[in-house]
């Protein structure tokens, strides 16, 4: 039987029964539209997580003020007073896989200006700071080292505050008056908007870290020293250096904790990376479920057709068409609901992707390689639901075909 002849006596007998394959053809794309979602949501948050990696920093390494361990119990974070900028000194220069450091002094503080106020982070850091951060001013300029120095009152805004507080003038060149002292705005930050977490990246006030000693914190010590390793591969190595560097200038003893702890985020965000992709493994074998329930579909459709059409292929084999025909033909309108069954899914599911995308506010882009394999399943589902049925049809004894009522 010709191709042609074949797919159009297809469509025929498939058109007689309009509602029954048009939900056997709904059950087979819901599963497909699934798969496709399911992998673009997936794509997306492994798009995202890697955004934030890029994004934290270069190469960064974060050396926070610990807890010592007291009768068996560890304190929490920034619980002790003994990292200081000497500290941060000592890492740039006798770590040699380290080429920036910034001391840091953070937490929170009200900020004012005019009748305008707003409850936001500081952070107290070095000029290199912005470098290690890879971040960069959409106005202004960055404070230098004399300020630091000086402990000179002159500070950076995110751009949140720049829209809380300034909303329709320049910031810079702006008294700004931070926690009980004022404060000239030197510089705005371009924006960065949110993290994979939803924290706003651009709520914050740039200070040196003096200025936030002596002004905000009343402290000499330091809470944090950021540094940025001189590549990735050396992110492993610095860090273990930098421990030995401390543990030598704490005079912590063998065996005995650290008072400080090492953080690398690019290791919490590649496990955030991996996590989001097995993550997606695991809904698409879910959605998987929902190929095999429209397979199972495709079968029952297409046994029941059989049995309606037994004195059909009765009369068919009595005028000479051979068992292999018949099963051609069967197997053929199986084919026909699952492959415009993977259409439909196709459809469904790259709509279903953009929609979920402008609702997550993510970029979801159609995987190509989900809809090659969203197809080649869909050809693959008709083909194997549908030859026990074909097969049936052809092994018919023509004369009880024929006798069949």
């Amino acid at each position: 039987m010709e191709f042609r002849i074949l797919i159009r006596e297809s469509f025929k007998a498939l058109f007689k029964n309009k509602l029954r394959s048009a939900l056997t053809i709904l059950g087979i794309s819901v599963g497909i539209s699934a798969v496709i979602c399911v992998v673009a949501i997936g794509d997306a948050a492994a798009k995202q997580y890697e955004e934030q990696l890029s994004a934290l920093g270069d190469n960064l390494i974060w050396v926070e003020a610990g807890g010592r361990t007291i009768n068996g119990v560890r304190t929490g974070a920034n619980s002790t007073r003994t990292l200081v900028v000497a500290d941060a000194a000592a890492i740039l220069k006798e770590v040699p896989l380290i080429k920036r450091v910034s001391p840091q002094v953070d937490g929170h503080v009200q900020v004012v200006y005019g009748n305008h106020n707003w409850s936001t982070s500081y952070r107290g850091e070095s000029p290199e700071y912005v470098e290690i951060r890879k971040w960069g001013l959409s106005s202004g300029a960055n404070f230098t080292e004399d300020d630091v120095i000086r402990s000179s009152e002159v500070c950076i805004i995110g751009n949140t505050i720049k829209q809380q507080l300034y909303p329709e003038e320049e910031a810079v060149g702006k008294v700004l008056r931070v926690g009980n002292f004022p404060c000239k705005v030197i510089g705005v930050m371009s924006p960065k908007g949110g993290s994979v977490t939803g924290q706003d990246q651009d709520d914050f006030v740039l200070l040196p870290y003096t200025t936030a000693q002596k002004r905000i914190a009343g402290i000499t010590w330091l809470k944090d020293i950021m540094c940025s390793a001189s590549s990735a591969e050396a992110i492993s190595a610095a860090n273990d250096q930098i421990v030995a560097l401390l543990r030598e200038r704490h005079r912590i003893r063998p065996g005995d904790g650290d008072d400080f702890n090492m953080r690398t985020p690019q290791d919490v965000i590649q496990a955030g990376i991996e996590a989001a992709k097995t993550f997606s493994l695991l809904l698409i074998s879910v959605a998987s479920v929902a190929l095999l329930v429209g397979g199972i579909g495709i079968m029952n459709v297409m046994l029941v057709s059989v049995t309606e059409r037994t004195r059909e292929i009765g009369i068919r084999m009595a005028i000479g068409a051979t068992g292999y025909q018949v099963q051609t033909q069967f197997l053929a309108e199986s084919v026909v609901l699952s492959l415009f069954g993977g259409l439909c899914g196709i459809v469904g599911g790259s709509l279903g992707s953009l929609a979920l995308g402008k609702v997550l506010q993510w970029s979801m882009p159609i995987s190509a390689n989900a809809v090659g394999i969203a197809a080649l399943f869909a050809s693959a589902i008709g083909v194997f639901f549908g030859f026990y049925p074909a097969l049936k049809a052809s092994r018919l004894d023509p004369i009880e075909a024929l006798r069949y009522e």
